[in-house]
């Protein structure tokens, strides 16, 4: 399979693009996390924490009429900054009685790891090796519930003596979603077409079903990102009268997805 990318290879050049572009939008999103709200303290003061819970010590009192940035929010606490540049958590509560630079009731805006335990759509790219071959993704997913769900994978593979084209169809189980690194189980099947290198003598496309087992993790990042990594074993079918054996080829991927 050849190494570099050829003009018509379609899903290898929108996966390089989306894997690209992404990590570049979650860095400087997440770099601008700083700017994402300002409010002004309406209440006499608000306390802040060393951490999101009301276990945590009182590390600074923030005053009426003064200025707060948030910076990130977990479950029902914000992590905040004074205009003294001091960090700390606040609570949800005591954060809805802020008013907006303008004087305005203010409505906090969040994506927390709850918003990604309760995600429907799943849309992203992944990228690594085929056995010894290079490949990128595409894939959409949807979530029936917080453990089950169901993807479509596109993928794309180009080596030193073929290439291939395959689609594959798949169910997650995810023992448990509420987990910051949070495994999961994938059974698929579907088809791939591979096309042999033009320098070879009498190439021949060849399209084969498979089947396979996968295990990965994947991780709320910030706002509607995700990180996952995976690892699946593929069973060919391309056992025939030339060949008495099916094909088995082992896969890692990592990259990227938004959730809605």
């Amino acid at each position: 399979m050849p190494e570099v990318l050829q003009p018509g290879n379609h899903i290898m050049r929108i996966s390089v693009l989306f894997l690209v572009l992404l990590p570049l939008l979650v860095g400087s999103w997440a770099h601008g996390e700083e700017d994402y709200q300002q409010v002004k303290v309406a209440d006499p003061y608000i306390d802040m924490h060393t951490g999101p819970g009301s276990g945590y010590p009182i590390v600074y009192v923030v005053e009426r009429g003064q200025t707060i940035k948030i910076i990130k929010s977990h479950t029902d606490w914000y992590k905040i900054e004074s205009p003294t540049g001091k960090v700390g958590w606040v609570s949800r509560d005591q954060l809805s009685q802020t008013l907006s630079p303008a004087g305005t009731d203010v409505e906090l805006k969040q994506f927390t790891h709850q918003d990604f335990e309760q995600r429907h759509w799943e849309v992203g790219a992944m990228g690594g090796q085929l056995d010894d071959a290079p490949v990128l993704s595409l894939y959409g997913g949807y979530q029936f519930m917080p453990n089950f769900s169901a993807e479509l994978t596109l993928s794309e593979s180009l080596g030193n003596t073929s290439s291939s084209l395959s689609a594959k169809g798949s169910l997650l189980i995810s023992p448990f979603p509420d987990w910051w690194l949070s495994p999961y189980f994938s059974l698929g099947t579907g088809v791939i077409q591979v096309s042999p290198n033009p320098t070879l003598i009498q190439p021949q496309d060849t399209t084969s079903q498979f089947s396979g087992v996968g295990i990965g993790i994947r991780t709320h990042i910030s706002k509607r990102f995700i990180l996952r990594m995976e690892y699946n074993d593929y069973v060919i079918f391309s056992a025939s009268n030339d060949q008495d054996e099916n094909e088995e080829l082992g896969e890692w991927k990592i990259g990227f997805a938004v959730f809605f």
